[in-house]
């Protein structure tokens, strides 16, 4: 009886990445080549330290899957059904060349939401890493650079900004667009300073920082209203059908599930 339910879950969760591929593609760039940060874009000294800087985290997501895997069995099926969402929305990129890279929804902060910054971390960087190595987006050689912007700054910031905004009794949509509106623009922020900081040379950081930042600033703007209003409509979608699992996922609590 418990694997039937199992079952039952996963099943209603399948219907969810197609809403996203049908969204997403409303908003697909067909002369896009690449995404993120693209491969040789960054001097190696600091394609390290991004690669230094996301390994702890990818490690602790790691643990954390196997810890709450091993205590229940839909969770591992969950978490991937949230990696082809967040591989999906990620694959919409739209150029912009004057940053030397390319803007798209990234939706880590709807899995940070859904599956906690430390799990979303580790579905980002699956994502990236298959976009990497068959898609030739991004670039293995950026692959820590563009988890940390992208997995960790998007994830984290989406989880707190919702937790935050959820604690101080907003409405569950209102806090889903905002957590994903600030979680996708803070991914750009994060890419902005990883880009200006590797290849400025011997360049002031903050003008170059500047120019990027405003270079994303007319494909992002509206990408990150169009991120926010996916997630604000996934978190309701959940809240209202299946309550239950935002219970199971510890988004809500139990007595939020009842009212």
């Amino acid at each position: 009886m418990k694997l039937q339910t199992s079952n039952f879950k996963v099943q209603r969760y399948q219907s969810l990445p197609f809403l996203y591929i049908v969204s997403c593609i409303l908003f697909t760039a067909s002369n896009a080549h690449a995404m993120h940060i693209s491969e040789g874009i960054l001097p190696f000294k600091w394609a390290g330290l991004w690669f230094i800087v996301a390994s702890p985290f990818v490690a602790f997501g790691l643990y954390r899957l196997k810890k709450l895997s091993a205590a229940d069995l839909s969770i591992k099926p969950l978490v991937g059904l949230m990696a082809a969402v967040v591989f999906i929305i990620s694959c919409m990129p739209i150029p912009v060349p004057t940053a030397g890279t390319c803007s798209h929804p990234c939706g880590t902060g709807i899995s940070g939401i859904l599956l906690g910054p430390s799990i979303s971390v580790l579905v980002a960087a699956a994502a990236l890493l298959i976009q990497a190595l068959f898609l030739s987006h991004g670039g293995l050689s950026t692959w820590g650079a563009n988890i940390v912007s992208m997995g960790i700054v998007g994830s984290f910031t989406g989880y707190i900004i919702f937790r935050v905004l959820r604690s101080l009794k907003v409405n569950m949509a209102v806090a889903g667009f905002i957590a994903g509106l600030l979680a996708d623009w803070a991914t750009y922020l994060a890419t902005s300073a990883e880009l200006a900081s590797g290849i400025r040379g011997d360049s002031p950081f903050l003008p170059l920082f500047y120019k990027i930042l405003i270079a994303f600033i007319p494909t992002q703007l509206p990408l990150g209203i169009l991120e926010g209003a996916m997630t604000a409509g996934m978190v309701v979608l959940l809240y209202k059908k299946r309550p239950d699992l935002l219970v199971k996922m510890g988004v809500i609590r139990q007595e939020e599930a009842r009212s």
